[in-house]
């Protein structure tokens, strides 16, 4: 079968962080350090797969985070309406991933089964643990469920020819990144598994974790799971607009040719 093309469609930013907002143990902690927000879409002929949702201007005001595109309206230069996704891989529940799944009223969800039971579970009793996650993002992920709408895997799981899921963790309980076969190799999606490249490549935790051990074994799972290290590429980092070319508008990256510089050299690593 052919490879896939993917695209990185930013909708928001960030720009009031520091570098302690990124990574635990840091020397330089307050330094400035500014987050890009993302979606991804899989294409291959007529197969379109979204990868996340993004969130929308309810949830930007609630949280006072502004959204620059509504995810729907950043989708359009592709060619892409909101009702003509019937896919959609949920990376994890968190409220920048899964905050638009009402957007997408016709897709079916692709989620790890860990992610459902620990956004709903117990663990939710704990303000820290529950506050990336938003009740009705949660919520709509039920009803698709109650609808018939929701694909469970346990670990590692072909959702498409050429297109793999794999447990990770770390982040979130259920966190799962996306394997795409793509001309340039296998290229590694990694959501929130890395945030930034110098997650994975200095090893360097992102501060909100459930359990670090599996975050730093994740590392080693995105570099096991990509042909080369470059073609892993991280869900937050600013430095993805400088190392693949724009498609079609400002906001829209092509990934599946490779980057034109390696990252590593990037972050100095």
């Amino acid at each position: 079968m052919s490879e896939w093309q993917v695209f990185s469609v930013k909708y928001a930013e960030r720009n009031t962080r520091t570098r302690a907002d990124s990574f635990l143990f840091d020397d330089n902690h307050d330094a400035p350090h500014a987050m890009d927000y993302s979606i991804w879409v899989l294409r291959r002929g007529v197969e379109v797969i979204l990868v996340d949702t993004g969130y929308d201007a309810v949830e930007a005001h609630r949280r006072g985070r502004p959204i620059q595109l509504d995810p729907r309206e950043a989708l359009k230069p592709l060619g892409i309406a909101a009702e003509e996704i019937t896919q959609v891989i949920v990376t994890h529940l968190h409220y920048d991933h899964a905050g638009g799944l009402h957007l997408f009223p016709n897709a079916t969800l692709h989620m790890q089964a860990a992610e459902m039971q620990f956004a709903t579970g117990p663990c939710m009793c704990h303000d820290p643990l529950r506050a990336p996650f938003s009740a009705g993002h949660v919520c709509e992920a039920v009803r698709r469920l109650y609808s018939g709408k929701v694909v469970f895997y346990e670990g590692d799981a072909e959702v498409a020819e050429g297109v793999t899921v794999h447990a990770v963790g770390g982040h979130s309980r259920g966190l799962q990144c996306v394997r795409v076969r793509t001309a340039a190799g296998w290229m590694v999606l990694a959501s929130d598994a890395a945030h930034y490249y110098e997650n994975v490549f200095s090893r360097k935790p992102f501060p909100i974790v459930v359990d670090l051990q599996d975050m730093m074994d994740g590392f080693a799972t995105l570099e096991r799971l990509a042909s080369h290290p470059k073609l892993i590429v991280p869900g937050h980092d600013p430095l993805v607009r400088a190392l693949f070319p724009t498609e079609m508008a400002p906001h829209v990256f092509r990934l599946d040719l490779g980057p034109i510089r390696d990252p590593k050299e990037e972050v100095g690593t």
